[in-house]
């Protein structure tokens, strides 16, 4: 069924296994000269790691707000490229399903009141079980007249939360409601759009390499691809709104170990300054310094700074490399027009959020040293050993790739997988323009808030 018009011929590694870490421990209890204790070498280590701290002002809950402890299981599964025929094929076959369930009238509204839990005794409970079966998240038809939110609807629910980028909680709240009744027909609509997209980036012929990597922005997830085949996949953290992740074209031509932050003048002006006016000893505390002219100028005394009237144009904010630095480990750069890159964090408990709009505009990529290992693999004497050695060393490497990797940041809302079941994302920077999607934005009220913004790049 070719619905959508066009033609169809034309193992990712976690973190270091316990042994390398023990030894990585033991070499920072040898480098960290200068730190008293050996939980404070400990502290720094679980950092690296993105393990819990008790010290870290960055990774600490906010109070009262229950920690999820594993990630959400959201990322796409197999071997083949979002880009790719395959994915044009699999959602073609999505919006065939999605018309023919508007042709029979599409699914009925869900009102809008009080959270339902399992359970709960609800009036809401039947047209929720209709709405379900009508996308096939509930394979059963004969309990529309249920009531009770019982284990079987469930399982329903977080089948749909997973399959529209929400946190899997099996409650039916506002978010998962609101993105229950987004209409058939805007669903088709938001399929053949996002069809579209991935159609041109195929017919762009500059666009054919055999390696590189995919960044959805709205899927908060990467691809690395080699041979027309995924080799990788990792979770990401992108820009909210009002500091979007921008799309671009561009390549990986360094990577950064230990990097400075040379904090962009915009978030100096519109982040960093406020805070310091409150709070003049977060300098200190997350290793900033406040230089005089440009980012290799002089340093100067950051109590004479009148935070309140602070000038970027001729005072520049500078932090230090480490495991404190909003840049993390390593930058992966990548020159644009944009002046967005990818990179580590230390604000790794982010990662287990559904929604993952946070940055200032770059992409912070979880297991980023799995995807700095692929980057240089055709380097002499690079691969995932020689970076573990490089951060246990804990000293500025910088290492030129010979062969720069293309990197696209794309804006994509809908997939499928082959056997054409769809799967959607909120369209967070409202690029989608379909009003019937503009409910389907906020899908987590209840969820903590985003951490400080000056530390986001």
């Amino acid at each position: 069924m070719m619905s959508l018009g066009r033609d169809a011929s034309g193992a990712c590694g976690r973190a270091v296994c316990s042994s390398a870490r023990s030894t990585l421990i033991a070499a920072l209890a040898v480098l960290t000269t200068g730190v008293s204790s050996a939980q404070a070498q400990m502290e720094w280590a679980n950092k690296i790691f993105g393990l819990p701290t008790t010290t870290s002002s960055l990774e600490r809950q906010p109070p009262g707000r229950p920690q999820q402890e594993t990630p959400p299981d959201d990322l796409r599964t197999g071997d083949q490229p979002l880009r790719s025929e395959a994915m044009l094929k699999a959602m073609d076959l999505a919006y065939g399903r999605y018309k023919a369930i508007a042709q029979r009238g599409g699914w009925p509204a869900i009102p809008t009141s009080r959270m339902i839990r399992p359970g709960d005794d609800d009036d809401r409970v039947p047209i929720v079980r209709q709405r379900l079966r009508a996308t096939g998240e509930l394979r059963r038809s004969d309990s529309f007249q249920n009531f009770t939110f019982d284990g079987e609807l469930e399982a329903a629910v977080r089948r749909f939360q997973q399959r529209h980028g929400l946190a899997v909680s099996g409650r039916i709240d506002r978010g998962t409601i609101a993105a229950m009744n987004v209409p058939a027909q805007a669903r088709m609509a938001q399929i053949k759009l996002n069809y579209d997209r991935l159609a041109a980036l195929l017919d762009n012929g500059a666009l054919r390499e055999d390696r590189y990597v995919l960044v959805n922005v709205p899927g908060y997830q990467l691809e690395a691809v080699e041979g027309g085949k995924v080799a990788l996949r990792h979770r990401v953290i992108a820009g909210r709104p009002g500091r979007e992740t921008p799309v671009v074209r561009a390549s990986v031509r360094a990577l950064n170990f230990f990097p400075y932050w040379r904090v962009p003048d915009s978030i100096a002006k519109l982040d960093v300054a406020p805070r310091l006016v409150k709070e003049p000893e977060y300098l200190g505390k997350e290793q900033i310094r406040v230089l005089s002219g440009n980012f290799n100028g002089p340093e100067i005394d950051a109590t004479r700074i009148d935070w309140a009237s602070f000038d970027p144009a001729t005072t520049k904010l500078r932090q230090d490399p480490g495991p404190q630095n909003a840049l993390g480990l390593v930058r992966l750069d990548m020159p644009n027009e944009h002046g967005v890159y990818m990179h580590d964090t230390p604000m790794k408990p982010l990662f287990a959020r559904a929604q993952r709009a946070f940055s200032a505009g770059c992409v912070r990529v979880q297991d980023v040293f799995d995807l700095a290992a692929w980057l240089a693999k055709d380097e002499p004497g690079m691969d995932r050993r020689r970076v573990d050695e490089i951060i246990a060393g804990g000293t500025p490497v910088d290492i030129t790739l010979s062969r720069p990797v293309p990197v696209h940041f794309i804006y994509v809302t809908a997939w499928a997988d082959e056997s054409g079941n769809a799967e959607f994302r909120p369209d967070v920077y409202g690029k989608d323009g379909l009003r019937e999607l503009s409910s389907d934005r906020e899908h987590d009220p209840d969820a903590p808030p985003p951490p400080p913004p000056m530390l986001a790049p």
